[in-house]
């Protein structure tokens, strides 16, 4: 099986180039760490005498925060050593600021070939390999089963589109799934989709998501938010003066910021005092989201710009990277982005719950079933079929304070309720390197 995947891949590295060059030129930052992705990660350090060392595997920025927790109680207990690697240059700038003092080493993972995987375990050498949610890389995993190491799968999740995915390889995905030594699922749903798959029952256990112990920094207290809304230009307007609502259209994808700017125009005539903050999921499309915001006369700015608007606007692109968290607090209300149709899948709706928003979001939200699901029922959020419903229900919470204010509490519950993840799985960690 992996001698078929080492002669695909060459070919499929090759046709695949020109896609990810021009990402690289749109999104800017790929240069940094860039031989890494050939396996020439380092400077890497001997394995200090009497500590073990993990390699830990954290896609991008959501997985590289959700991994805090974990990796502040592993370098306070002093008995292991850290490699972190991500996958996309945001995901590298954010856990160099964060973990260059409890890890030994960060940088990008190397392509999924054998010449650059086995170049980058030679210089890692570690004694256990964790991936997250669902990136299994067949020659990384081929790597570790050949050196004997034992691989853990954290915070291991599948949602819709890869279950399918993988449903469909089966050859590949039993060799896969079985060659994980533990997966530490974040739901039950997961798990079950885990043993489907071909992971032994008895190596499956839902700890839960660790994306819930993330803590939500920094927090603005409300003097901070009042100057934060001041910054956004989202001053107060009317005589007498009235505080406006403001509605976030969070980590958004195309046609979204056009139903978000339809109902904003629609919430001004009917009378409400709003405005409407979009932060895009990529800052790249900045471009095409002026291009909508054009269209009608109405007050915009846009962040990169500079972070204060010059005046008062109606609607604030926050097409920046990293403030998500910091924008969301100004928010009143929230649509979750990547939900509605022609989009799948969905953002995740944590962080915004944390923070005690109440949420919006459309059909699909796949990717996060289970906490949706779980929102729903706990009264924290609304779903909605389709731009029509996304619109009346904006509507009706831009008018009733007290439907607010009640998700917002049923949210902040919900998120404490749900934490605890990352005790479990570190303590686990621990387990596998006693073996």
């Amino acid at each position: 099986m992996i001698w078929v995947y080492r002669i695909l891949y060459l070919p499929l590295l090759l046709v695949s180039t020109p896609y990810y060059l021009y990402r690289m030129f749109r999104r800017g930052g790929y240069s940094k760490g860039f031989l890494h992705r050939f396996g020439l990660i380092g400077p890497i350090p001997p394995v200090r005498p009497g500590l073990k060392r993990i390699w830990l595997q954290a896609v991008s920025v959501g997985e590289v925060l959700a991994v805090g927790p974990i990796l502040e109680t592993l370098a306070q207990e002093r008995k292991t050593e850290v490699v972190l690697t991500t996958t996309t240059s945001t995901g590298l700038k954010v856990a160099r600021e964060r973990y260059g003092d409890t890890t030994t080493a960060i940088g990008i993972f190397p392509l999924d070939f054998w010449i650059f995987s086995h170049a980058a375990w030679n210089r890692i050498k570690p004694d256990l390999a964790i991936l997250m949610e669902s990136e299994l890389w067949p020659e990384h995993i081929r790597q570790a089963k050949r050196r004997a190491v034992a691989v853990m799968l954290i915070n291991g999740r599948l949602s819709d589109r890869s279950y399918r995915r993988y449903k469909k390889m089966t050859l590949l995905s039993r060799w896969l799934t079985r060659s994980l030594d533990q997966v530490l699922a974040s739901s039950s749903q997961d798990g079950n989709r885990f043993e489907e798959l071909g992971v032994p029952k008895e190596r499956i256990k839902v700890t839960g998501n660790l994306k819930f112990d993330v803590s939500v920094e920094p927090r603005l207290n409300l003097e901070q938010i009042a100057e934060l809304k001041v910054e956004l230009g989202f001053e107060p307007s009317g005589e007498p003066p009235t505080k406006p609502v403001i509605l976030l259209g969070s980590s958004t994808w195309p046609g979204e910021e056009v139903l978000l700017v339809q109902t904003l125009l629609k919430a001004l005539k009917t009378g409400i005092a709003c405005r409407l903050l979009i932060v895009p999921r990529h800052a790249e499309r900045r471009d095409q989201i002026e291009k909508i915001l054009k269209r009608h006369q109405i007050a915009y700015y846009f962040r990169s710009k500079g972070k204060r608007a010059p005046g008062p606007v109606m609607i604030y692109v926050g097409d920046t990277t990293g403030e998500l968290k910091i924008l969301t607090q100004a928010a009143d209300l929230v649509f979750i982005g990547k939900s509605l149709p022609p989009n799948s899948g969905g953002q995740t709706p944590i962080e915004a719950a944390a923070l005690g928003k109440p949420l919006v979001f459309g059909p699909d939200m796949s990717n996060f079933r289970p906490i949706c699901r779980s929102l729903l029922k706990k009264g924290a959020a609304y779903q909605v079929n389709d731009g029509t419903e996304l619109e009346t229900s904006i509507l009706r919470l831009l008018n009733i304070s007290q439907e607010r204010d009640r998700m917002a509490k049923a949210a902040q519950k919900w998120h404490g309720k749900n934490q605890g993840a990352a005790k479990e799985v570190q303590q686990e960690i621990e387990n596998r390197l006693k073996d």
